[in-house]
């Protein structure tokens, strides 16, 4: 049974899915699948969304963190608990990694209808607020390559990086809209992307002008936490 389940994991690793395409996917009997994929549910290995097909669980990227110091991600869970109070959204911080950001840390707020992003997630670093800020603070050579591909232009990220903070409103998902900042390392390198996100209905077209101070505020907060402790 371990076996099966370890194949359940795989054939949802390679993309969402519902029963019918985890049947197709592993050869598993119909029963057999359900019941794997739920227990794996029940131990947050796997998760459902809204439209009912499972994903990699949170516990799959807790379990890896934990395998593994990073400062960034420690920083950040100090500091989103209070930002997702302060929003009543979802919160969460990225990475980039190549052409694609990751997210390493995320909070969603208790209820309510909201933005839900998986620690684990990779996004393409061609649209939404969190993407923008990555490639504003990136390399010219490396801004250049990948705004090629972009919903937005080399001059937005210009602008960007004078503000200070992206917005975006339906170009991740459609009816989603975030905001994002710049997270510093103790030398002053960005390092990472500080988000709030949830529906466009209540965060509005232009969610910068409601949340970009207190997501600066957070954004600083992670900062000093990686600054080297004075003895």
């Amino acid at each position: 049974m371990l076996d099966k389940s370890v194949v359940v994991l795989h054939a949802i690793a390679e993309a969402p899915c519902n029963l019918t395409e985890l049947c197709d996917r592993t050869g598993l009997p119909r029963a057999t699948a359900h019941r794997l994929a739920v227990g794996l549910e029940t131990h947050r290995l796997l998760a459902r969304n809204s439209s009912g097909r499972w994903y990699p669980g949170p516990a799959l990227a807790e379990l890896a963190a934990a395998s593994s110091h990073d400062p960034v991600r420690e920083a950040a869970l100090m500091v989103l608990p209070r930002l997702r109070e302060i929003t009543g959204e979802s919160v969460q911080v990225y990475r980039r990694e190549g052409a694609e950001r990751v997210c390493i840390a995320a909070m969603e707020p208790p209820t309510g209808l909201r933005d839900t992003v998986p620690v684990g997630t990779r996004f393409p670093m061609s649209a939404g607020s969190a993407a923008k800020v990555l490639l504003a603070w990136t390399d010219s050579s490396t801004q250049r390559a990948l705004v090629h591909d972009s919903v937005f232009s080399e001059r937005a990220l210009h602008e960007i990086r004078r503000r200070g903070w992206a917005q975006s409103a339906g170009e991740r998902a459609a009816g989603v809209a975030s905001v994002s900042a710049p997270v510093r390392d103790a030398t002053g390198d960005v390092v990472a992307a500080i988000s709030v996100s949830g529906p466009i209905d209540r965060m509005g077209r232009r969610p910068g002008a409601r949340w970009a101070a207190d997501l600066l505020a957070a954004a600083d907060a992670i900062h000093k936490r990686l600054q080297p402790t004075r003895t």
